[in-house]
């Protein structure tokens, strides 16, 4: 097991255009002649409007078009939306270094999920050198603001020693609140700490929690550990079929060690009737990763072919 830290594409802001009430045709068109004649907040909303498709068709150039000449008078939210498209090269050719200037101008302006990605960006060097401290300093303020992302990374940082000194108990503050708004890395992040007992006192109850709301958001490594309480009845009671479902879970999302663990299950008929065809499926798959028990009992399973014939 180890710490999650899921590194996804920086998103454009969820934004809502006049309290979410559908514009009507006179809105739309003011909004239109207020960005013609270069206000910033008029010319920021039609980019979010091309960009989501609100009142006319989607069009990412058109979105990138306005929000570069709202960004150009200092607009924060479209800096930060126009970071976005050039971090993940969308309608603009991707460049990191003009990522890293708007998303900066985004940042220094308050706006916390830009903080939160310059803190990525310094975090990974994309765009400038990497910086472990840099990242910390820009998480720090986005956590200030809540930011649930900022939180697990910043979580992260104080787990791993980097950019700040080492400090268990603050990598299980962050995680913690990063989880209790629901954020999914970091409730399996918080299981791990509970299950080693970093800090916090060691039990079964609080990884099976923080896990199981780890795996319903389909993060891999919490439904593979949650199998593994199944299977051996750690903090619930053993209970094969549960483990199935888990690992089957984590395995189509390509964790060897569940893949492995369904071979094992389906040779054995456990939780399943036995099939062969199946175990040789999981256990390949979980060999090709190079999962070493895998590959060794791969061997054991193909010179025992009669068993196909016996599921047959």
């Amino acid at each position: 097991m180890n710490i999650k830290a899921i590194i996804t594409a920086i998103s454009i802001a969820a934004a809502v255009i006049l309290s979410g009430v559908a514009l009507t045709a006179g809105q739309t068109h003011q909004i239109v002649q207020d960005a013609k004649q270069g206000h910033a907040e008029a010319q920021s909303k039609l980019g979010l409007m091309y960009y989501h498709g609100d009142g006319f068709p989607r069009d990412y150039k058109a979105a990138a078009k306005w929000w570069t000449l709202a960004a150009e008078q200092g607009h924060a939210y479209a800096q930060y939306n126009l970071g976005n498209m050039y971090y993940n090269g969308h309608a603009v050719p991707q460049n990191y270094k003009a990522a890293i200037k708007w998303t900066t101008l985004a940042a220094e302006q308050g706006i916390a999920p830009a903080q939160y990605n310059l803190g990525k960006m310094y975090y990974n060097g994309h765009g400038v050198p990497q910086n472990y401290k840099a990242a910390a300093k820009w998480y720090t303020l986005a956590v200030e603001q809540g930011d649930a992302s900022a939180q697990n990374n910043l979580g992260n940082m104080y787990y791993n020693g980097h950019g700040v000194q080492k400090d268990y108990r603050a990598a299980v503050k962050w995680y913690t609140l990063a989880a209790e708004q629901g954020h999914a890395e970091a409730r399996y992040n918080l299981g791990f700490m509970y299950a080693n007992g970093y800090v916090v006192p060691q039990d079964h109850k609080a990884p099976l929690k923080w896990w199981t709301l780890a795996a319903e958001q389909r993060i891999p490594e919490a439904q593979s550990n949650l199998g593994e309480m199944y299977h051996k009845g750690i903090g619930v009671p053993q209970d094969y079929k549960a483990a199935m479902k888990w690992w089957t879970r984590a395995a189509e999302q390509g964790i060897a060690e569940a893949q492995f663990n369904l071979g094992v299950m389906y040779s054995e008929g456990h939780g399943v009737p036995q099939d062969y065809k199946a175990a040789v499926k999981w256990t390949t798959l979980a060999a090709e990763q190079g999962h070493e028990s895998a590959q060794n009992r791969l061997q054991w399973l193909l010179a025992n072919k009669n068993w196909e014939e016996n599921d047959e």
